[in-house]
Order: structure tokens, then sequence, then C-alpha cells
């Protein structure tokens, strides 16, 4: 199994919800992939979160 599961919080991320190793070789390939639009985003932080766990449900092993 590679990456984190689906609904896990990433251990790169800081207590203020930033990433860590942003800009770092070492960011994996799917987050430096990830192109957030404004339906993902919402227009809060909730409605963001709701967009990200529907994607992790669609695309869970």
């Amino acid at each position: 199994m590679l990456g984190k599961p689906a609904n896990t919080r990433c251990v790169q991320l800081s207590e203020n919800n930033l990433c860590k190793i942003f800009g770092s070789p070492l960011r994996p390939r799917v987050c430096s992939g990830l192109q957030p639009t404004a339906e993902m985003c919402g227009s809060t932080r909730e409605q963001a979160m709701t967009y990200l766990l529907e994607l992790e449900s669609l695309t869970a092993p």
C-alpha cells in the first residue's frame, strides 16, 4: 500500500493545516499535481472538506 489511507490526516500538515513539505522534492506527486478549483474549494472550509471527502470516497480502492 502506498500513501495514507483515505480520510486520514496527512502527517505533513502543521497545526495551522499548512503543508510542512510544500515546495520540497519530498512532497508526493499527487499533492503537487492537485490544482484547486473554485468548485473544489467552495466558499467555506466545510465545503472544501466535503468535496475532498467525496473525492477520496470515489477514488478509494
